[in-house]
């Protein structure tokens, strides 16, 4: 397995040569060359495997310069009930016939980041230690990816993490899990603005590839392809759980900011899993949801903060990796699109071919919420089926109540726990959720973070004088 540039400007690289870096040399998204085809054989003979036997069989398929023998270890040391709750990793809640909730939240930091996550940081550990080599990773975060890779890589040989996000825009839950780290090679940046912001700060500091080379600048964000296949996996897993027979198909509803959780779904379903419709669900920052519905993809000026912050972002990076396969992985078309996006801030695909495409060929739909939505289906969830959802789960909820298809098994991705987002489930519901016993008192824990304006040579210094 070889990979490629969405732009065309990388010759073909190895999985161990990608892992470690967010953007290709010109710009683009790391993709692979072709995607591996699962057979009907190869279904009926995954459906039986638990979650660590499963992520071995398809992340071999996509990491195939690591020794098996290496990787089924990282993958063993990596989901394991002690880390994730239980053997399942990832429980098929039922809420009721043909609706489920696939939970995937589990993990240290109570977000389905943890998935990929933990994963990406034993395989760079692995990486890094067999080339002797050290990595320092600038990420952006709008929640839940900070705390997810600074749980991730903290104390991990020869890593450092350099994390932004937006000031007073998360939640005080979310704000606690990562700025209370104290770990010597985690660093927290608070920028003053918008996720957008902080997204633009890191791709500003690749985009440098004099200093990205200097310092050995890599990246954990959702473009990063280590965790886009890391989260192909729960999608088979899902599949499995929801399903009698593999002639069935499964309709997947996945709340989505920046593309990368539903992006796994459509490699997934281009692997050859049988699914019907991936239902991409996003807050009032919908130009996800514009762009599925109209194929007119506009990116806003700034992001509207809301209770699903996560979701916060109005520009969807990954995206790029799908409309790359939407015009016929054709580089050129790609960068020429992009350049629009950069030039005039978004294009137009109406009136293309490729619009009829994005339902038809590639099974998207798309829906959003607002405010009152999340509140109105967090109280018709806790009513009807006692359970309690987060608020990103809530957006994808609302869309999974209102599908037609009956006859069709829809899961729900869950997003988080509700106790992230403790003040909004207590007005939806008027009281608190229920809090794992080692997050009591979290947030009155000393916090260690440093406030930054929206300065990308800042951000220069900061990372040079933390590092040399």
């Amino acid at each position: 397995m070889r990979y490629i540039s969405t732009r065309g400007g990388m010759p073909p690289a190895s999985f161990s040569d990608i892992l470690l870096g967010g953007l290709a040399p010109d710009g683009g998204l790391v993709v692979p060359e072709s995607y591996p085809q699962i057979s009907t054989d190869m279904l009926l003979a995954w459906r039986s495997l638990s979650y660590p036997e499963l992520a071995f069989e398809i992340v071999r398929l996509f990491a195939t310069d690591i020794p098996e023998a290496d990787l089924r270890g990282i993958i063993q040391r990596t989901y394991t009930a002690d880390v994730f709750g239980s053997a399942d990793i990832t429980p098929l809640r039922t809420l009721r016939a043909g609706l489920h909730i696939l939970e995937l939240s589990n993990g240290p930091t109570l977000a389905f980041k943890d998935m990929a996550m933990q994963l990406l940081g034993n395989l760079f550990e692995y990486v890094l230690g067999k080339r002797n080599e050290t990595v320092n990773i600038v990420g952006a975060t709008s929640g839940d990816t900070g705390s997810a890779a600074e749980y991730a890589m903290r104390g991990k040989r020869g890593v450092n993490v350099f994390m932004l996000s937006p000031h007073g825009k998360m939640s005080a839950f979310q704000r606690a899990q990562m700025y209370s780290l104290q770990d010597a090679n985690i660093f927290n940046i608070a920028v003053q603005g918008m996720f957008d912001d902080a997204q633009d700060m890191v791709k500003a500091v690749n985009n440098d590839a004099a200093f990205k080379a200097r310092y050995k600048i890599g990246a954990v964000n959702s473009i990063n392809w280590g965790r886009v296949i890391a989260q192909v996996v729960y999608y088979f897993k899902g599949y499995f759980a929801a399903t009698r027979s593999n002639d069935e198909q499964v309709n997947f509803v996945v709340p989505s900011g920046n593309f990368g959780n539903v992006c796994a779904g459509h490699i997934a379903r281009q692997m050859g899993l049988p699914i019907k419709r991936l239902v991409v669900a996003t807050n009032e920052n919908d130009v996800l949801d514009e762009f599925f519905r109209t194929g007119v993809y506009r990116v806003r000026g700034a992001a509207q903060p809301t209770s699903s912050p996560s979701m916060d972002i109005s520009k969807a990076s990954n995206l790029e990796r799908f409309v790359f396969d939407l015009v016929g992985r054709d580089s050129t078309k790609l960068a020429a699109l992009w350049q629009q996006v950069d030039q005039q801030g978004g294009f137009d695909l109406s009136a293309t071919s490729c619009f009829g495409e994005l339902a038809t060929t590639y099974g998207f739909t798309s829906g959003r919420s607002t405010h009152a939505d999340r509140l109105a289906t967090i109280q018709q969830v806790k009513q009807q089926f006692g359970v309690v959802i987060d608020p990103h789960t809530a957006d994808g909820m609302k869309l999974a109540l209102a599908q037609p298809d009956s006859a069709v098994q829809t899961v729900v991705l869950e997003t988080a726990l509700p106790i992230k987002f403790e003040d909004t489930i207590l007005e939806a519901i008027g009281e608190r959720p229920a809090r794992p016993a080692f997050a009591d008192g979290m947030e009155g824990l000393p916090q260690r973070v440093d406030v930054m304006a929206v300065d990308v040579e800042a951000l220069k210094h900061y990372i040079a004088e933390r590092i040399a």
